[in-house]
């Protein structure tokens, strides 16, 4: 039997209709009280502005929708992502290109491989790339922060963030910040692809709030190839994607107010078909995304990664 959503007609999801934020328990309202901002991170509003459907799904639906099966080239990127935080948590006379085997070793994430010999060849090629990167690193400097979460409101947002590294760089009028993010997939990375990243520009703008310091450099570290792309902002440039990301954030809330006061949960979430289909953790449970050829979760691994 099909389960109804909350206008009372039936999902075409086949599953069950989200439970918005607004039905949650919170406090009473009184005149003139500040609206409740948003609370986001990078993936989440990411998520929504490449597919609303599949925010909804992640985000707002309660059970959510069972996922796919894990992907080969997120298990191979947290693998890096992990060993080069373990790397840094080193004392500096121990950081040396012949500890990375072991941090990876100890790292590895082994879902979503087709096969022991895929498996095999990913953990090479990914401890070649660690060993090549950390050549062009200096041991004893320390980070800012690895890993390291940032965070910032503003009279919309409640963001927060998980940055890679955040590098202090001196500057013209003294030390600033850089924004460095690791990237194991998608090849042929430019300075376009950085300066349009959403989430380097909030880490850039919650960074300098934080450490108050200055902080416009961001850069993406593309492990495979060994090249850095990388764009300096203005003040300016990271007011605008704040400003975009709270127009997208105001979106949200508007459809899940509308989700909320009885409208159809599928019209105010709707889908966005397109390539990325193929590669949704919950294409079989969306009637649009279950239209696309399925990759296999190893694909990614055996040419260059998507994104």
């Amino acid at each position: 039997m099909r389960r109804s959503s909350s206008s009372g007609r039936p999902s075409a999801t086949g599953g069950r209709a989200p439970r918005p934020r607004d039905q949650q328990p919170e406090q009473l309202g009184f005149a003139g009280m500040p609206e409740r901002l948003f609370v986001c991170t990078p993936s989440k509003i990411g998520a929504y502005e490449d597919c609303p459907r599949r925010y909804r799904y992640s985000y707002l639906d309660r059970p959510a929708p069972p996922k796919g099966p894990p992907w080969a080239h997120n298990s191979l990127g947290a693998s890096v992502h992990t060993a080069l935080k373990n790397w840094y948590a080193l004392p500096v006379d121990r950081r040396r290109p012949e500890v990375l085997a072991s941090l990876l070793k100890g790292t590895w994430v082994r879902e979503g491989y087709r096969d022991d010999e895929q498996e095999r060849a990913a953990y090479r090629r990914a401890l070649g790339w660690l060993e090549a990167y950390v050549e062009t690193l200096d041991p004893g400097a320390d980070p800012m922060g690895v890993e390291r979460v940032v965070a910032v409101k503003t009279s919309v947002l409640a963001f927060n963030g998980r940055a890679d590294r955040i590098d202090s760089r001196p500057g013209p009028s003294g030390p600033e910040l850089a924004i460095v993010d690791y990237k194991t997939g998608r090849t042929g990375l430019d300075a376009d692809d950085a300066r349009g990243s959403r989430a380097l520009a909030l880490y850039a703008y919650a960074a300098e709030r934080v450490f108050r310091r200055p902080c416009r450099r961001v850069e993406l570290h593309h492990l495979p190839s060994g090249t850095v792309a990388a764009h300096d902002h203005t003040a300016e440039s990271l007011a605008r994607h704040l400003s975009r990301t709270e127009d997208t954030a105001r979106d949200i809330m508007a459809a899940e107010k509308a989700v909320a006061e009885g409208g159809d949960a599928d019209e105010a979430f709707p889908t966005t078909p397109g390539a990325r289909c193929g590669w949704c953790d919950y294409r079989r449970t969306c009637p649009a995304g279950a239209q696309a050829p399925g990759k296999d979760p190893w694909a990614a691994v055996d040419r260059p990664a998507e994104g």
